[in-house]
């Protein structure tokens, strides 16, 4: 069978903003789902994956509907893809899949994402040729979303699929979602080297898992909405600071606040990095963006305030978490020469807290999905 590769994503800055048709900065990984695929004809679509040895799926492609509720809960992300070819007319006769993943589950760095996007590159590729890179976020969104319910925007599959190497993707969501397909300029690719700067990004894995389908980001995403129909816009994009003071409720002027000031930041980073500055000076964004994350989003985790305190306290730019929240990774803006120190720092607080020793790793912008040769 060929091979697809699709990557985990890690978010520069712009947290909870893609769904409020905000601006988002991810970065693609080198950590990647692969899938291999092949057309069988016999209209069945079998399924396996390496990380899921004993829990193997099969289901008629005329059945996938009907048998969604009936399978692993992680099939319904391949699958989901499956049925968004179905449901588009393209001649899905039979398939076997077999996946295997490097992005680390629970860890804010778009695993879902990229399992649902190597599925629809191979897809793309077997069935449905002429289909666009826009085409295909939204199809492993619409998977994601719909076939998994878990309520999503476009960040993570967008950043699989469109990020290219040694750039960030300055991403205008409204922009890019808008009826008739994306605006020009929806979506930007900003030269981003941070070795050449002499710096490192790190990757902080707490181990403490987050769900992106379990109650909190539901709730968040409906708090949002809640607050753009109390301001009567059509998304927390449309407000400004002067807007704010309007939301009653101070749990949704909160969740407003982190949105209209993680928006500016997001705005603020894309300047920095296309005008050439000295990209050290994003680190007090990520600060900022932790913060408001922490206290007005209220979706960070002692874990990962332990990783963000003992990086900065070794002398990091700049750090925060990333994700959705309530767990997964810290990202870190680090000199080079200080990549080893900080990561000690970060694994003793840990084990002075009683925690499991966290994963630590760097990264570099990397591709977007594509077949391996």
């Amino acid at each position: 069978m060929d091979r697809w590769i699709a990557p985990g994503r890690v978010n520069l800055i712009g947290e909870h903003t893609d769904y409020n048709a905000g601006f988002v900065l991810p970065i693609a990984l080198s950590l990647g789902v692969v899938c291999a695929a092949e057309r069988t004809g016999d209209g069945l679509v079998r399924l396996r994956s390496a990380q899921r040895p004993g829990e193997p799926v099969e289901v008629a492609v005329g059945e996938l509907a009907a048998r969604r509720a009936t399978v692993p809960r992680w099939a319904r992300y391949p699958l989901g893809v499956v049925h968004e070819f179905v449901r588009g007319g393209h001649p899905v006769d039979g398939l076997r899949l077999a996946i295997d993943g490097a992005v680390p589950l629970g860890a804010g760095l778009s695993s879902s994402a990229a399992l649902c996007c190597a599925v629809t590159v191979a897809l793309r590729d077997l069935c449905a040729p002429t289909l666009t890179p826009d085409d295909l976020v939204g199809i492993a969104w619409a998977a994601e979303n719909g076939f998994a319910g878990v309520p999503t925007g476009v960040l993570d599959q967008s950043a699989s699929i469109r990020c290219t190497a040694g750039h960030a993707l300055f991403l205008d969501v409204r922009a890019y979602t808008a009826p008739g397909g994306p605006e020009p300029g929806a979506a930007e690719q900003i030269p981003f080297d941070p070795a050449a700067a002499g710096l490192a990004l790190l990757v902080a894995d707490t181990g403490h898992p987050h769900d992106l389908a379990d109650g909190g980001y539901a709730e968040r995403r409906a708090q949002c909405e809640a607050a753009a129909r109390a301001l009567d816009v059509a998304a927390l994009r449309d407000v400004t600071d002067t807007d704010l003071p309007r939301l009653a409720d101070p749990v949704l002027r909160r969740r407003a606040t982190h949105v209209v000031t993680e928006n500016a930041r997001v705005v603020a980073a894309a300047d920095l990095l296309r005008s050439g500055a000295d990209p050290r000076t994003l680190g007090a964004l990520l600060s900022a963006s932790h913060r408001s994350l922490r206290t007005e989003f209220e979706v960070s985790a002692p874990a990962l305030d332990l990783a963000v305190d003992a990086a900065l306290d070794a002398g990091a730019h700049g750090a925060r978490m990333v994700g959705g929240g309530f767990g997964g990774s810290v990202l870190a803006l680090v000199d080079r020469a200080d990549t080893a120190a900080v990561t000690a720092r970060i694994e003793r607080r840990f084990a002075a807290a009683g925690h499991a020793r966290p994963r630590i790793f760097t990264v570099e912008p990397a591709a977007g999905a594509r077949r391996l040769r």
